[in-house]
C-alpha cells in the first residue's frame, strides 16, 4: 500500500515551488502512489542476484570519437545567433538580475 498522501503532495509541489490545484493534488496523490507501488513489487522480486540495470537492451557505439577539428571563427558561430555584440551572444538574464 502506498504512502502517498495528499500532505506528501503539497510538501513536494512546496520544495519543487509549483502551484497545484486541489484536483491536481488529489490526481496526484493516486498517480504518485501507483508508482511507488509498483517500485515496491520490483523491489520485492529483484534479489542479490539481478543485477541493476538502466536499460534492458545492452547499448553500445552512442559516443563518436572524440577528435579534434577546425573551430569556427567569431563571425561563423555569431552568425545565426538573433542576437549577438560582434564578439559574444547575447541572451535575456533569467535570473531577475544583471550579473
Amino acid at each position: 500500500m502506498s504512502e502517498i498522501t495528499p500532505e506528501s503532495v503539497r510538501h513536494l509541489a512546496q520544495l519543487a515551488r509549483i502551484a497545484l490545484t486541489e484536483d491536481e493534488i488529489v490526481s496526484l496523490t493516486g498517480e504518485l502512489g501507483a508508482i511507488v507501488d509498483a517500485v515496491a513489487q520490483v523491489q520485492q522480486v529483484a534479489g542479490d542476484d539481478v543485477p541493476a540495470t538502466s536499460h534492458p537492451i545492452p547499448l553500445s557505439g552512442g559516443m563518436r570519437v572524440d577528435e579534434p577539428g577546425t573551430p569556427l571563427t567569431t563571425e561563423q558561430a555569431l552568425a545565426g545567433a538573433p542576437d549577438h555584440d560582434g564578439s559574444r551572444f547575447r541572451v535575456t538574464a533569467i535570473l531577475g538580475e544583471e550579473q
